[in-house]
C-alpha cells in the first residue's frame, strides 16, 4: 500500500476538507486494488482491498474536519456520485471511522445518512457492496428485521459470514428459522448448501428465543 499518499492524502483532507472529492476516486489509482487476504480472501469480501483501506482512512479524515451536518452530506454525496469501488469505500469507512460507536445527538445526521446507503447497498445484487454494508455500522445501528434480511442476503450471494460483523452477539432464533427456511427450500431444489447456511440454520438463539 501506498502509505505515503494516504499520509498526504489525510493531511490535505485535515485543511482543506472539500479535497476529499478528488482524492477519494483517486484511491485506486494511487494504493491499488488488490485484495488485502488474496490467498483467504480473493475477492476482498471480509477484509477488503487495498483502495478499501485507503478510502476508509479518506472517509475518517473527512469525519473529523467537519460538523457532523456537513460531513453527512459529504458520505453522501462521495457515495452517490461514486463508482462501486467508491461507494464501497464509504460503507467500510463509516465503520472505520468510529460511526459504529455509540449515536449520541451530534452523530445523528452521520448515522441518518449512514443507515440510508446501507439500505440502498442491500438492495443491491453486488457482493462486495453488500459485504461491506454489513461491516460494523450495520451491526450497530442497523434494526434487527433489515439486518436479519441482511445477512439472509449474504447467505443467498454466497458472502462468508466473516463478513458480518457482530453476527454472534445479534444473531437470533427469528434468523436461525430464516436460514432453515432457506436451507430447506435449497435441498427441495437440489441446490448447494453452504457450512454457514448449516450452521445459522442450528444455531441457538442467545436470549433463549
Amino acid at each position: 500500500m501506498n502509505d505515503g499518499w494516504i499520509h498526504e492524502s489525510v493531511l490535505a483532507i485535515a485543511a482543506e476538507p472539500a479535497r476529499v472529492a478528488e482524492l477519494f476516486p483517486a484511491a485506486g489509482r494511487a494504493v491499488g486494488r488488490d485484495p488485502l487476504a488474496p490467498d483467504d480472501d480473493p475477492l476482498g469480501l471480509v477484509h477488503g482491498t487495498l483502495d478499501d483501506r485507503a478510502r476508509e482512512e479518506l472517509l475518517r479524515a473527512t469525519l473529523a474536519a467537519l460538523p457532523p451536518q456537513d460531513a453527512a452530506r459529504a458520505i453522501d454525496e462521495l457515495y452517490r456520485f461514486g463508482d462501486d469501488a467508491e461507494r464501497r469505500g464509504v460503507l467500510r469507512g463509516l465503520g472505520a471511522a468510529g460511526a459504529a460507536g455509540p449515536a449520541g445527538p451530534e452523530a445523528a445526521p452521520i448515522v441518518a445518512v449512514g443507515l440510508d446507503l446501507v439500505a440502498d447497498a442491500l438492495r443491491t445484487n453486488d457482493p462486495r457492496l453488500v459485504a461491506a454494508a454489513l461491516g460494523p455500522f450495520a451491526a450497530r445501528h442497523l434494526d434487527q428485521h433489515s439486518w436479519r434480511h441482511g445477512v439472509l442476503k449474504a447467505l443467498f450471494m454466497g458472502i462468508p459470514l466473516a463478513a458480518v460483523s457482530g453476527l454472534e452477539r445479534r444473531a437470533d432464533g427469528e434468523l436461525a428459522r430464516m436460514v432453515a427456511a432457506l436451507v430447506a427450500e435449497r435441498r427441495a431444489a437440489s441446490r448447494p448448501i453452504t457450512d454457514d447456511m448449516t450452521r445459522l440454520a442450528t444455531a441457538t438463539d442467545p436470549e433463549g428465543e
